[in-house]
């Protein structure tokens, strides 16, 4: 299962005259460690963006125009999935407890949208095989989360990838078991003039495992 959640400068010129050669090193060097000393103090780290963390890391470097955002404070993803009125009925049925208060949603935060605050992507899961039933954006505006996204038809998975929405459905032939798609439709979602757009798609066939045998056609 993909995941659970719970309820709830500058330096002095060189000294001249009688100073020894020695201690204008050792103050050099002093220098040079405190100033690695600060440098390492000031550091962040990287934000978390979802499963992908390099990939993540990446994209805010290819993107220095995108609005600078802070992570918001932890969600209650489930909570938000069943009082958001674009949810489909089905998607708040189906999401229930798989072992005592854990739900099957998976949960990532990033800058989507340009927006003051990152942007939250909840995707809904399967208890017993983690197949994605339902995937959304949600948009901090006015102190409040607003869907901007939604993806309902299963199975579906949708992620941030380098400031973009991509979502991937699974494709499923007649005779496919659930467990063995013939393929994928990856598409990539781009916020522009304040909605998500379709930027491209690619489609991908899985190969089959040596040893086996497609199944027969009907009448043969």
């Amino acid at each position: 299962m993909r995941g659970l959640a719970t309820t709830d400068g500058e330096g002095s010129a060189p000294a001249r005259g009688h100073v020894p050669a020695a201690i204008t090193v050792t103050a050099v060097l002093a220098a040079l460690g405190l100033f690695t000393s600060a440098c390492a103090a000031g550091g962040t780290g990287a934000r978390d963006e979802g499963p992908a963390h390099a990939d993540s890391v990446a994209g805010a470097a290819a993107s220095p125009s995108a609005a600078p955002s802070r992570t918001p404070d932890r969600v209650n993803a489930v909570r938000l999935i069943k009082d958001d009125p674009k949810v489909s009925a089905e998607v708040k049925r189906e999401l229930k407890p798989c072992v005592a208060d854990e739900y099957p949603v998976d949960v990532s935060y990033g800058n989507l949208t340009g927006g003051s605050a990152d942007d939250v992507v909840v995707n809904v899961l399967t208890c017993g095989d983690a197949v994605g039933i339902g995937s959304y954006v949600y948009r901090e505006e006015g102190g409040a989360y607003q869907n901007v996204f939604k993806a309902e038809e299963p199975p579906v998975y949708a992620e941030i990838d380098r400031g973009d929405l991509v979502v991937t459905k699974q494709v499923y032939e007649k005779g496919d078991p659930v467990s063995s798609p013939s393929g994928e439709n990856v598409i990539t979602y781009r916020w522009t003039s304040g909605r998500f757009t379709e930027e491209y798609r690619t489609h991908n066939d899985y190969g089959r495992v040596v040893g086996d045998t497609p199944s027969p056609a009907p009448g043969s």
